[in-house]
């Protein structure tokens, strides 16, 4: 057995909840019927009504702190689909989407490039699909100007070059860096890292990561980036504890993975745990089945977000954006 280790900075950051947009889809039409990943097994049988249920309880969690929760409609015949974070990546107002590895999902690409041109969508600008295969926020993730990209099992490296270029990366002070996943188990990124504070607000940038999911390159790469990262430990990486959403305090998880939770808490973070034991039979959780919508902050179209400020300091257990912005607006009184 492999415990989650954590690895205690000199100061204990304040933590700051920001609130967040995000793109869902209901597993209305979920089901494992095929194999793609070693999760993934046909025999067992899914239940579509308690799989609805944990996503809704999911999608509320988000809502009750504050966050914006926008819903994709799910398509017959793309069980995958839930899986939202897989659909695409939005950086700066720029959305590009998906092209899949395999056959089985190459339709969610269209779709999910379909939804940004949509009127929840209309703050963003719409690229199409990738050219080469790209599977979103599955291989993708955002720490501060850090683009965390993986490859391995799906996202190629001719995607990161497509990647960097169609987002303007540069433009926007953006540095991508390559990660080789070399685990099967551990197929996307956001099921090896977690990325839990981009430094922002608090000062310091937090990751965790499975070590072993990684080459050595990658794992040198990722000490020599995030020295104080968390270092999760097989068991909690093996129920996809790893695949989480943080906004800067909360952190969204399986509430399977017990250690790394309270490796959370030592750092300052919200753990709220999660049942997705219906949705893990595809071999996706918390993360998988959420994309961030990061509007382009050098200009005042952005999309409305749930709460009266783009960011309130929360100190843990503090009350949220809505109810601290309700108090004071009734003292005002």
């Amino acid at each position: 057995m492999t415990q989650t280790t954590v690895q205690l900075p000199q100061t204990h950051a304040q933590r700051t909840a920001t609130p967040r947009h995000y793109l869902m889809c209901p597993p209305t039409y979920f089901d494992v019927v095929y194999a793609i990943n070693p999760w993934m097994d046909p025999t067992s049988p899914v239940d579509t009504a308690k799989a609805l249920a944990q996503w809704e309880a999911l999608r509320a969690a988000y809502e009750a702190r504050g966050h914006r929760v926008d819903v994709i409609e799910p398509e017959p015949g793309l069980p995958d689909m839930v899986y939202a974070a897989n659909g695409g990546i939005v950086v700066g107002g720029r959305a590009l989407a998906a092209r899949f590895t395999f056959p089985e999902r190459a339709a969610e690409g269209p779709a999910y490039d379909r939804w940004f041109d949509t009127a929840p969508a209309s703050a963003y600008r719409r690229l199409g699909e990738a050219v080469e295969t790209m599977e979103g926020e599955g291989d993708l993730l955002l720490v501060g100007k850090v683009l965390l990209a993986g490859t391995g099992f799906r996202t190629t490296l001719a995607a990161h070059v497509e990647v960097a270029e169609r987002l303007e990366l540069a433009a926007q002070g953006i540095e991508l860096v390559p990660l080789e996943l070399v685990d099967p188990r551990y197929y996307h990124l956001d099921t090896a890292l977690s990325v839990l504070d981009d430094g922002a607000v608090s000062g310091e940038t937090v990751v965790a990561y499975h070590p072993e999911a990684f080459s050595p390159a990658a794992q040198e790469t990722l000490r020599g980036l995030f020295p104080d990262a968390i270092l999760v430990g097989a068991d909690d990486a093996a129920v996809l504890g790893l695949n989480v959403v943080s906004d800067g305090l909360h952190v969204f998880l399986s509430e399977r993975a017990r250690d790394y939770a309270d490796a959370l808490k030592e750092r300052g973070f919200v753990p709220v745990g999660i049942d997705l034991s219906e949705i893990f039979k595809g071999g996706g959780s918390v993360k998988c089945c959420t994309l961030e919508l990061r509007p382009d902050t050098t200009t005042h179209d952005v999309p409305a977000l749930t709460g009266t400020a783009l960011a309130t300091t929360v100190l843990a257990g503090a009350v949220l954006a809505d109810a601290a912005a309700a108090a004071t607006e009734e003292t005002q009184r």
